[in-house]
């Protein structure tokens, strides 16, 4: 688990042994309180769960930074890109929300853009909602992928920064309660993915340099 996660469950917990006593020494219906946000305290828990991940070492390889659906796959132009493909992936509440590196390299670039809070899979959060853009380069390519935020999503969290050495797949930040993470795939990449697919951060192969 990680430690953001303490932030929300240290008070949730406190709350429910709180109500808890209060409906021990008053009355009954504190209890229904504590039960709430015991519950509260148990979903924050998952939800920023970090699993280990058996990450494929291929440096032609492009993996998924996000658990989550794939709910675009099309050609792109622009955006940071030459010419290429965009990937998004649709977080859910639900999903691991812990973001990984598509490919081993160097972060040649980071771009914090401010922006709406959008509902997160919809294509005009892409464009318009707060993101942090990251650019990753290594001898066989460069990748751009966006960490953005979302409706109930608007903390984007990451913690690396220009001129750092990344693994692939390594675990480089997270958006906290549902999001969207976009990738844009060089042309000389091809793509492994579909549309409707769900895929695993750090796992999940997105491309492949040609």
């Amino acid at each position: 688990m990680l430690r953001d996660a303490f932030q929300f469950i240290i008070p949730l917990s406190l709350l429910a042994i709180i109500c808890a006593i209060a409906g021990w020494a008053i009355t009954w219906p504190f209890y229904l309180a504590a039960t709430v946000f015991g519950l509260l305290a148990v979903f924050v828990a998952y939800f920023f769960r970090d699993p280990e991940r058996d990450v494929p070492q291929d440096e032609r390889l492009v993996l998924s930074p996000a658990d989550g659906l794939v709910v675009v796959v099309r050609p792109e132009e622009g955006n940071g890109s030459d010419g290429g493909t965009l990937i998004s992936i649709f977080l859910s509440v639900f999903d691991v929300h812990v973001n990984h590196t598509p490919i081993p390299g160097t972060i040649v670039g980071t771009d914090y853009r401010r922006g709406k809070f959008l509902v997160a899979n919809i294509e005009r959060a892409s464009l318009e909602n707060e993101q942090n853009v990251i650019t990753v380069e290594n001898q066989y390519a460069r990748v751009v992928f966006k960490q953005i935020a979302g409706l109930i999503a608007r903390r984007i969290v990451c913690w690396k920064k220009k001129g750092d050495q990344v693994a692939i797949g390594e675990r480089i930040g997270l958006i906290k309660f549902g999001s969207r993470v976009d990738v844009i795939l060089p042309r000389q990449v091809k793509v492994l993915v579909e549309k409707g697919q769900r895929v695993k951060g750090g796992i999940s192969i997105l491309g492949k340099v040609e």
